[in-house]
Protein backbone atom coordinates (compact mmCIF):
# COMPACT_ATOMS: atom_id res chain seq x y z
CA UNK A 1 0.00 0.00 0.00
CA UNK A 2 1.13 3.44 -1.19
CA UNK A 3 0.74 5.68 2.28
CA UNK A 4 0.73 9.71 1.44
CA UNK A 5 1.00 11.68 4.64
CA UNK A 6 0.66 15.59 5.08
CA UNK A 7 0.31 17.50 8.07
CA UNK A 8 -1.27 20.85 8.58
CA UNK A 9 0.26 23.11 10.68
CA UNK A 10 2.60 20.20 11.90
CA UNK A 11 5.42 18.77 10.38
CA UNK A 12 5.12 14.92 10.68
CA UNK A 13 8.15 12.96 12.59
CA UNK A 14 9.98 10.11 10.95
CA UNK A 15 8.25 8.31 14.51
CA UNK A 16 4.60 9.26 13.61
CA UNK A 17 4.90 8.58 9.82
CA UNK A 18 6.54 4.77 11.03
CA UNK A 19 3.32 4.63 13.37
CA UNK A 20 0.84 5.50 10.18
CA UNK A 21 2.50 3.30 8.21
CA UNK A 22 3.02 0.11 10.63
CA UNK A 23 -0.70 0.39 11.20
CA UNK A 24 -2.09 0.62 8.14
CA UNK A 25 -0.58 -2.43 7.25
CA UNK A 26 -3.05 -4.23 9.26
CA UNK A 27 -5.32 -3.59 6.49
CA UNK A 28 -3.85 -5.39 4.21
CA UNK A 29 -5.19 -8.69 4.42
CA UNK A 30 -8.24 -6.92 3.81
CA UNK A 31 -7.55 -5.66 -0.14
CA UNK A 32 -6.76 -7.40 -3.18
CA UNK A 33 -4.03 -5.93 -4.83
CA UNK A 34 -2.58 -3.60 -1.97
CA UNK A 35 0.28 -2.69 -3.58
CA UNK A 36 -1.90 -0.92 -6.01
CA UNK A 37 -3.89 1.26 -3.28
CA UNK A 38 -3.09 4.27 -2.33
CA UNK A 39 -4.11 5.96 1.08
CA UNK A 40 -4.27 9.74 1.85
CA UNK A 41 -3.32 10.52 5.44
CA UNK A 42 -3.69 13.79 6.50
CA UNK A 43 -3.07 15.06 9.94
CA UNK A 44 -4.03 18.30 11.88
CA UNK A 45 -3.92 20.28 14.95
CA UNK A 46 -6.61 22.64 16.07
CA UNK A 47 -5.98 23.86 19.72
CA UNK A 48 -4.51 20.75 21.37
CA UNK A 49 -6.76 18.04 19.84
CA UNK A 50 -4.88 15.94 17.14
CA UNK A 51 -7.11 15.19 13.99
CA UNK A 52 -6.22 12.20 11.99
CA UNK A 53 -8.02 11.79 8.10
CA UNK A 54 -7.08 8.83 5.86
CA UNK A 55 -8.84 8.20 2.52
CA UNK A 56 -8.23 5.10 0.68
CA UNK A 57 -10.05 5.08 -2.83
CA UNK A 58 -10.73 2.09 -4.01
CA UNK A 59 -11.76 0.86 -7.35
CA UNK A 60 -15.13 0.53 -6.55
CA UNK A 61 -15.69 2.26 -3.54
CA UNK A 62 -13.96 4.50 -1.21
CA UNK A 63 -13.45 3.71 2.24
CA UNK A 64 -12.63 6.79 4.60
CA UNK A 65 -12.80 8.14 8.42
CA UNK A 66 -11.62 10.95 10.83
CA UNK A 67 -10.66 11.14 14.43
CA UNK A 68 -9.97 13.60 17.17
CA UNK A 69 -8.45 12.98 20.24
CA UNK A 70 -6.20 14.80 22.41
CA UNK A 71 -3.39 12.16 21.62
CA UNK A 72 -1.92 11.58 18.29
CA UNK A 73 -1.50 7.58 18.35
CA UNK A 74 -4.71 7.43 20.06
CA UNK A 75 -5.98 8.93 17.56
CA UNK A 76 -4.80 6.45 14.94
CA UNK A 77 -5.60 4.14 16.49
CA UNK A 78 -9.21 4.58 16.49
CA UNK A 79 -9.37 5.91 13.03
CA UNK A 80 -7.53 2.22 11.89
CA UNK A 81 -9.93 0.56 13.98
CA UNK A 82 -12.96 2.17 12.38
CA UNK A 83 -11.89 1.62 9.04
CA UNK A 84 -11.26 -2.02 10.25
CA UNK A 85 -14.83 -2.51 11.17
CA UNK A 86 -16.41 -0.51 7.67
CA UNK A 87 -14.51 -2.93 5.35
CA UNK A 88 -15.71 -6.48 8.01
CA UNK A 89 -19.30 -5.09 8.39
CA UNK A 90 -19.49 -4.28 4.84
CA UNK A 91 -17.35 -7.26 3.18
CA UNK A 92 -20.47 -10.03 2.44
CA UNK A 93 -22.12 -6.41 0.69
CA UNK A 94 -19.26 -6.11 -1.64
CA UNK A 95 -18.69 -9.81 -2.28
CA UNK A 96 -22.61 -10.02 -3.28
CA UNK A 97 -22.28 -6.89 -4.95
CA UNK A 98 -18.96 -7.73 -6.85
CA UNK A 99 -20.83 -11.71 -8.11
CA UNK A 100 -24.04 -9.71 -9.05
CA UNK A 101 -22.49 -7.37 -11.46
CA UNK A 102 -20.27 -8.05 -14.12
CA UNK A 103 -19.44 -4.14 -14.95
CA UNK A 104 -17.36 -2.17 -13.12
CA UNK A 105 -17.63 1.33 -12.38
CA UNK A 106 -15.32 3.70 -11.19
CA UNK A 107 -17.20 5.27 -7.78
CA UNK A 108 -14.71 7.98 -6.59
CA UNK A 109 -16.40 11.40 -5.77
CA UNK A 110 -13.79 13.75 -7.07
CA UNK A 111 -14.21 16.94 -4.24
CA UNK A 112 -13.55 20.12 -5.56
CA UNK A 113 -13.68 22.31 -1.89
CA UNK A 114 -14.41 26.11 -2.08
CA UNK A 115 -13.99 27.15 1.39
CA UNK A 116 -14.53 31.15 0.92
CA UNK A 117 -16.51 32.43 3.80
CA UNK A 118 -18.35 35.54 3.40
CA UNK A 119 -19.33 37.55 6.53
CA UNK A 120 -23.18 37.40 6.11
CA UNK A 121 -23.40 34.24 4.15
CA UNK A 122 -24.80 31.50 5.96
CA UNK A 123 -23.37 28.54 3.33
CA UNK A 124 -19.60 28.01 4.94
CA UNK A 125 -19.03 25.10 2.69
CA UNK A 126 -19.14 24.57 -0.78
CA UNK A 127 -18.34 21.24 -2.66
CA UNK A 128 -18.43 20.03 -6.35
CA UNK A 129 -19.02 16.31 -6.19
CA UNK A 130 -18.69 14.52 -9.96
CA UNK A 131 -21.79 12.49 -9.68
CA UNK A 132 -21.76 8.43 -11.07
CA UNK A 133 -23.99 5.92 -12.41
CA UNK A 134 -24.86 3.15 -9.68
CA UNK A 135 -28.15 1.61 -8.48
CA UNK A 136 -29.65 2.17 -4.99
CA UNK A 137 -27.63 -1.04 -3.21
CA UNK A 138 -24.29 0.65 -4.22
CA UNK A 139 -25.43 3.81 -3.44
CA UNK A 140 -26.37 2.97 0.17
CA UNK A 141 -23.06 0.94 0.40
CA UNK A 142 -21.02 3.96 -0.51
CA UNK A 143 -22.82 6.56 2.08
CA UNK A 144 -22.31 4.02 4.43
CA UNK A 145 -18.52 3.41 3.79
CA UNK A 146 -18.05 7.42 3.74
CA UNK A 147 -19.92 7.66 7.00
CA UNK A 148 -22.37 10.33 5.61
CA UNK A 149 -26.21 10.78 6.43
CA UNK A 150 -26.97 10.81 2.81
CA UNK A 151 -25.26 10.31 -0.75
CA UNK A 152 -26.28 11.92 -4.53
CA UNK A 153 -25.88 9.29 -7.39
CA UNK A 154 -27.20 8.77 -10.19
CA UNK A 155 -29.54 5.87 -11.21
CA UNK A 156 -28.73 3.48 -12.92
CA UNK A 157 -31.88 1.90 -14.02
CA UNK A 158 -33.65 5.24 -14.64
CA UNK A 159 -31.08 7.59 -15.22
CA UNK A 160 -32.15 10.17 -12.71
CA UNK A 161 -30.47 11.72 -10.01
CA UNK A 162 -31.10 10.74 -6.97
CA UNK A 163 -30.29 11.02 -2.88
CA UNK A 164 -30.05 8.16 -0.56
CA UNK A 165 -30.57 8.97 3.24
CA UNK A 166 -30.37 7.15 6.38
CA UNK A 167 -33.91 7.99 8.34
CA UNK A 168 -34.24 8.20 11.75
CA UNK A 169 -35.28 4.53 12.26
CA UNK A 170 -32.94 3.11 11.06
CA UNK A 171 -33.84 2.68 7.47
CA UNK A 172 -33.20 4.41 4.07
CA UNK A 173 -35.03 6.75 1.98
CA UNK A 174 -34.74 7.92 -1.70
CA UNK A 175 -35.16 11.53 -3.12
CA UNK A 176 -35.60 11.52 -7.37
CA UNK A 177 -34.89 14.61 -9.36
CA UNK A 178 -37.33 14.75 -11.89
Amino acid sequence: MEIIIHGDKLKITSAMSDYIKEKLGKLDKYLENSANVRANVIVKVKNHEQRVEITIPLKTFILRTEETKKDFYAAVDVAIDKLERQIRKNKTRLMSMSKQTKTSYDFNVSTIEDEEEKENSKILKRKLVAVKPMNEEEAILQMELLGHQFYMFKDSETDKYSVVYKRTDGNYGIIEAE
